[in-house]
């Protein structure tokens, strides 16, 4: 079980960038190719408004979406799903499972082993990278 971090909507303003309040807290989806310079060294994804480690650098890879995809999350406790139905279509979102943040959506035109796209918007992560 993952101890929830919980802050009201005045809290998680006065902490993030406007984009990044917009796409973590309101369910935004930031432009394809805001990121292409995003970090390609070794290090951890982490989850903008609460730190939560969320996807290792080695299950990157290049997508051609425009967007950071990764094949898999850090650890299977690290990002919950939910159904999304907006914009006329059925998609499954990601959300920071400790903090219910917006990161992006999965789908399953990945590579292998998983099979899996999580097409994640950049401003919603920040990159710790390996010491």
């Amino acid at each position: 079980m993952v101890d929830k971090v919980i802050k009201s909507d005045a809290e998680w303003r006065a902490q993030l960038s406007d984009e990044a309040y917009r796409v973590a807290r309101k369910h935004g989806t930031e432009r394809p190719h805001s990121h292409d310079n995003f970090p390609k060294a070794p290090g951890t994804f982490r989850c903008v408004c609460c730190d939560a480690p969320l996807f290792d650098a080695e299950s990157k890879f290049d997508s051609g979406t425009g967007w950071p995809s990764f094949w898999q999350p850090i650890d299977e406790d690290a990002v919950t799903e939910k159904s999304d139905r907006s914009l006329f279509m059925r998609r499954t979102e990601i959300l920071c499972a400790r903090c219910d943040a917006h990161l992006g959506h999965v789908f399953n035109d990945g590579p292998k082993p998983t099979g899996l796209r999580y097409c994640m918007n950049g401003v919603a992560m920040t990159f710790d990278p390996e010491a």
